[in-house]
C-alpha cells in the first residue's frame, strides 16, 4: 500500500477489490523461476508499484552441481526494492562494495537512487522463498544517492489481536510501528489470520492498494481468493 502523488492521506468509504490476478510462473534470472504478481500482462503496474515477485520454492536452488540459479550482476535505478525472506537466505552483494545476507523473516530495503550493480544469489541450501517488491520514487529522489536498510526478523515490530497477527515491516498498524523509512510513503503489513478471523485495515484514500495472499485462502469483501493471487482495491478506506 502507498501512495504516488504525496497528497495528505483522507479517509473514507471503504474500498472494494476492483481486480483479482493469479500471479503465474516465468522465467527470470539465471535460471530462476518467480510467481510475478504486479508487473504481468495481466497487471502491468500498480502507480508507484512496479513489479511484486513471489520466489515461493523455486527461486534460488542449488543444483548436483556446483552452479546456483539466482541473479547474478545486474543494475537497478530510479526505484527501490524491498525483499522479504519467508525462508532460507539470500546474498546481495553490489559494486559499492556493500555485501550481506538476509534470512527467513529479514527484509532488506534497497533505494536504488541514481543507480547501482548488485546481485542477488542464493544463501544456504535452501529452499528460499520470499517477496520481491519494487517502488517508484518520486522525480525529485530519481538521482539519490543509493541507500539500504536491513531489519532483521528479530527487530520486525509484531501484534497479535482477536486471531489476526502481524509482522510490521512499514508503516504502523495495530499500535505498532516500523523504523523503516520509506521514500514514498508506503505500508507494508505481513498478517497472518485463524481461521474466522477478521481483519479491518485502514488505509489513506488516494493510496494505491492491493493485497497479495502468500497461502491459505480468505473472502474479502466480496471476493473469495487463494494462495498467489493479487487483489486490486479500488478508491475509499479500507
Amino acid at each position: 500500500m502507498s501512495e504516488s502523488d504525496h497528497q495528505s492521506p483522507a479517509f473514507t468509504s471503504p474500498k472494494m477489490v476492483v481486480k483479482k490476478v493469479l500471479a503465474k510462473s516465468q522465467s527470470e534470472g539465471d535460471g530462476a523461476t518467480v510467481r510475478r504478481a504486479i508487473g504481468s500482462r495481466d497487471l502491468r503496474n500498480l502507480d508507484p508499484f512496479l513489479m511484486l515477485d513471489d520466489f515461493s520454492g523455486i527461486l534460488y536452488t542449488y543444483m548436483s552441481y556446483p552452479l546456483l540459479r539466482g541473479f547474478p550482476d545486474h543494475p537497478h535505478r530510479g526505484f527501490e526494492t524491498v525483499t522479504y525472506m519467508l525462508q532460507g537466505g539470500i546474498t546481495h552483494q553490489d559494486f559499492a562494495g556493500h555485501k550481506g545476507t538476509i534470512w527467513a523473516g529479514d527484509v532488506q530495503w534497497m533505494t536504488a537512487g541514481r543507480g547501482i550493480v548488485h546481485s542477488e544469489m542464493p544463501a544456504g541450501e535452501g529452499p528460499n522463498t520470499g517477496l520481491q517488491l519494487w517502488i517508484n520514487l518520486s522525480r525529485k529522489d530519481k538521482m539519490i544517492e543509493p541507500r539500504y536498510q536491513e531489519l532483521l526478523s528479530k527487530d520486525i515490530r509484531k501484534a497479535e489481536k482477536d486471531g489476526v497477527e502481524v509482522r510490521v515491516i512499514a508503516g504502523e498498524t495495530m499500535g505498532v510501528s516500523s523504523p523503516v523509512f520509506t521514500r514514498t510513503p508506503a505500508l507494508f503489513f505481513d498478517f497472518t489470520l485463524k481461521p474466522k478471523a477478521q481483519l479491518h485495515q485502514s488505509i489513506p484514500e488516494t493510496w494505491s492498494s492491493f493485497v497479495y495472499i502468500i497461502e491459505g485462502e480468505g473472502v474479502f469483501g466480496s471476493t473469495h481468493a487463494s494462495a498467489h493471487h493479487v487483489l486490486v482495491l479500488g478508491p475509499g478506506m479500507v
